[in-house]
């Protein structure tokens, strides 16, 4: 494929421009529905042709500008060129494509999408390091677009404070560091209170170097973690350091207590409109019976148990159970139980499953649930609100609850857990007679 101008006809499910030349599809980074673009050869395949945005011609009238100096390189965000609301319809109908294409169902209503602050939202992940030979120091960063490579920025505008302008002096940190080959990544994780990094090192780090890690610590007023093998290897730096992390949630009644390799939801202002949102559709009542899977550290559990007559959270982490017993008894919460199942194995006979629910609340990972909705819901369950990160794997959720179970999929919308990205989160309502 030679230079080519051409229109750009949709939007990709991650976030690149869809054209057509001779009857193959061509991926475009950075180009936009509407648009009229010069495009240049970059990568053949059998099926499709991904190619270089080299003009945009005739732009689209939901172009913005993108306030990022390192949108294009860094590949943590694709959808910075796009206006917030136009991402957010982009998403619907990628949700709706799935539930058409996949799940041969229609939702009776779409709700409103559910958004908050698309800046500075971020408050956990993984950064990566890398000592890169060529330019002689460490670059601390999201990966570019060829995951092979680091991306070397300065800040990070989708970062929570104070990770946002922490990327350049964790850079300086590493390369003064005598192990700065040895790190390859650092996790951060805020509360509402306290913020943390978790080195990752393949090599013990000498008392030299833990010495500069303390220093930084103290100069930035964040605990900081080491981590030299697997989970269960990650302990804080000095004791001053293990202070925990918590969020508040459910209008500041709950507040939740974690570890810094939890998992908790990234985004704190969604995460509270999604509860508020999931409660709503969910509508517990104070005679019902509730059961919450994948529960986590209790997120949607201990919200519930202040409106249900008994909750039940089921989640396969142990750790992630500990904790969320730990939680409800901090928040004196004694009609949430959690029980540890690995839930992609066939667990009909484990007595929650044996149990007859009113309500269920599903927040899988990105596989879903298709190995629960063989055996659940059971025939006294008439409302299920299922929170799902992955249209595909709800869409084909969807469609076993309605064509299997007998559900209506009553509502469903997207919600903008992760701005300027192509990730999809969303929420559906399920109900049946």
């Amino acid at each position: 494929m030679s230079d080519l101008e051409t229109d750009i006809i949709d939007l990709s499910h991650d976030g690149r421009g869809v054209a057509r030349s001779d009857g193959k599809v061509i991926f475009v980074r950075g180009a936009l529905p509407g648009e009229r673009v010069r495009i240049g050869p970059r990568k053949r395949h059998r099926h499709f042709d991904e190619a270089e945005l080299l003009a945009v011609l005739t732009p689209s009238a939901q172009r913005a500008i993108p306030p990022c100096p390192h949108f294009g390189r860094c590949g943590g965000c694709a959808l910075q060129h796009l206006q917030s609301a136009a991402q957010l319809a982009a998403k619907q109908r990628v949700l709706a494509e799935n539930f058409e294409r996949i799940g041969k169902v229609v939702p009776q209503r779409w709700l409103a999408p559910l958004a908050d602050a698309p800046w500075a939202y971020r408050r956990k992940g993984r950064l990566s390091v890398r000592w890169v030979e060529k330019k002689g120091r460490v670059l601390v960063g999201f990966r570019e677009d060829n995951p092979r490579f680091v991306a070397d920025l300065g800040s990070c505008a989708v970062l929570a404070p104070p990770f946002d302008t922490l990327l350049a002096p964790l850079a300086a940190l590493v390369d003064s560091l005598d192990a700065r080959r040895d790190i390859p990544q650092i996790e951060f994780a805020r509360g509402d209170d306290a913020a943390l990094l978790l080195f990752r090192h393949m090599q013990p780090l000498g008392a030299a170097d833990r010495a500069r890690l303390a220093v930084f610590s103290d100069r930035h007023a964040i605990a900081l973690w080491l981590q030299s093998g697997g989970p269960d290897s990650a302990q804080p730096l000095r004791e001053l350091d293990a202070r925990a992390l918590s969020y508040r949630i459910d209008d500041d009644a709950i507040e939740i207590v974690f570890q810094p390799l939890d998992f908790i939801q990234v985004n704190a202002g969604m995460n509270r409109r999604m509860l508020a949102l999931a409660l709503d559709l969910l509508a517990p009542q104070a005679h019902e019976r509730v059961l919450d899977l994948f529960a986590g550290l209790g997120n949607f559990t201990l919200p519930i148990a202040r409106r249900a007559a008994v909750v039940a959270g089921v989640e396969g982490d142990a750790g992630l159970v500990a904790r969320a017993a730990e939680n409800a008894t901090r928040n004196a919460l004694g009609n949430a139980r959690f029980h540890t199942a690995n839930l992609f194995a066939d667990q009909r006979q484990a007595p929650w499953a044996r149990e007859a629910w009113d309500k269920i609340l599903l927040d899988p990972p990105r596989a879903g649930a298709a190995e629960l909705l063989d055996y659940l819901p059971g025939t006294s369950v008439r409302r299920v609100v299922y929170v799902s990160c992955h249209p595909g794997s709800l869409a084909r959720d969807a469609g076993t609850l309605v064509q299997r179970h007998g559900f209506r999929l009553t509502a469903a919308g997207v919600m903008d857990m992760f701005p300027h990205t192509a990730h999809v989160e969303s929420i559906a309502l399920f109900e049946r007679d």
